[in-house]
């Protein structure tokens, strides 16, 4: 079952979210991620589903972080997929396919026609998920990031 996240799942997704930032080399730190994604949540920033085990009902194993924000070329709204994450002992069940499924469907509810992603380069089995959900890789725009005031 999928279903959008509220502050009563904070318990449950925050070790997901930490498993998430952990596999991209982030220091562990619940405290810290639990009131990231409480700000979030209390704020309307960010749009968050969960994945729950349906043998174990109560058992969250994935979860997608979502930011709407805006295309100035393309003069839209659109949606940021910024974190897909299935818990490791259920993954190549289907569980991210889920996620990024409704996702497409609040892109539509939304009426917005583009959701957008990144993935590290070397993360090659995302990298066949998103290919096989008709994502495209942009082959024309790099990302550049530019860190102030660490």
């Amino acid at each position: 079952m999928i279903r959008k996240a509220t502050l009563q799942d904070l318990d449950q997704l925050t070790p997901l979210f930490d498993q998430y930032l952990i596999f991209y080399k982030k220091p562990s730190n619940l405290e810290k991620h639990k009131a990231f994604l409480k700000e979030r949540i209390e704020n309307n920033e960010a749009i968050i589903f969960m994945a729950f085990d349906d043998e174990i009902k109560d058992k969250a194993i994935g979860f997608t972080l979502i930011y709407p924000t805006f295309s100035s070329v393309l003069l839209s709204k659109i949606l940021i997929l910024n974190d897909l994450f299935v818990d490791s002992t259920i993954r190549k069940k289907g569980i991210g396919e889920q996620l990024i499924l409704k996702t497409v469907e609040l892109a539509k509810e939304l009426n917005l026609n583009l959701i957008r992603l990144r993935t590290a380069k070397n993360n090659v089995v995302a990298q066949g998920l998103y290919h096989k959900m008709r994502f495209v890789r942009d082959e024309h725009l790099y990302t550049y990031d530019l860190t102030v005031n660490k």
